[in-house]
């Protein structure tokens, strides 16, 4: 099975239409202000024009206040929720979109505990644990980590970029990808010839393991 691409942190666009040209499988856009690639929902309704058929765009929220997640939803043609704080399944759930549950990776976690909390999550993304920063850290976690037996598909993130990507999904096995700062000039500004590597490396990966 291919791998999936996850180009998150989008706040234009033109790099939208980059991601979208260079065969990713999905958009994420960020709904928390205190992040430095965070959009405001009119932002996000512009970027979502640009997101066509069988790409899904993915609105990523932190502990959500009351109504934010529906205020976004009415506007913007999100496709598929990622929680990145500590929501509950019925928290997750309640939207009726498919979601990914963010996991905080650090030695003492163990992704199956997540697995467990979330029975009907469409997948697990780890990311790495900094206590002052909640994803796009540039920083990478032992990818050997992710190498378990759970029951949703594993998407890998944290410090992921076109020259290592490859060696960390042959230690992880990890179903998918996620990229921010590995393909950024800046937070939240991408630059095009780094999502195309990034895409390229992993297509590479993926023939040389015969799929397609």
């Amino acid at each position: 099975m291919r791998t999936r691409i996850k180009i998150c942190g989008i706040t234009r666009a033109s790099d939208a239409a980059v991601a979208v040209a260079a065969g990713v499988d999905a958009i994420g856009l960020i709904f928390f202000p205190p992040s430095r690639r965070s959009v405001s929902v009119s932002v996000a309704a512009v970027v979502g024009r640009e997101i066509p058929a069988l790409v899904d765009l993915v609105g990523v929220f932190v502990d959500p206040a009351p109504g934010q997640v529906e205020a976004v939803l009415d506007q913007v043609p999100v496709t598929v929720l990622q929680f990145h704080g500590n929501e509950t399944a019925l928290v997750c759930e309640q939207f009726k979109l498919p979601y990914i549950k963010a996991v905080r990776m650090k030695s003492e976690i163990d992704p199956l505990q997540a697995d467990h909390l979330h029975p009907n999550t469409g997948a697990l993304l780890l990311d790495t644990y900094r206590e002052q920063e909640v994803g796009g850290t540039g920083a990478s976690f032992d990818w050997t980590q992710a190498r378990v037996k759970t029951r949703a598909p594993i998407i890998l993130a944290g410090g992921l970029c076109a020259d290592n990507v490859s060696r960390a999904l042959v230690q992880s096995d990890a179903w998918g990808v996620d990229v921010s700062t590995g393909v950024e000039v800046n937070p939240g500004i991408k630059e095009a010839e780094k999502i195309k590597m990034f895409c390229q490396a992993v297509r590479e990966f993926d023939g040389q393991r015969g799929v397609s």
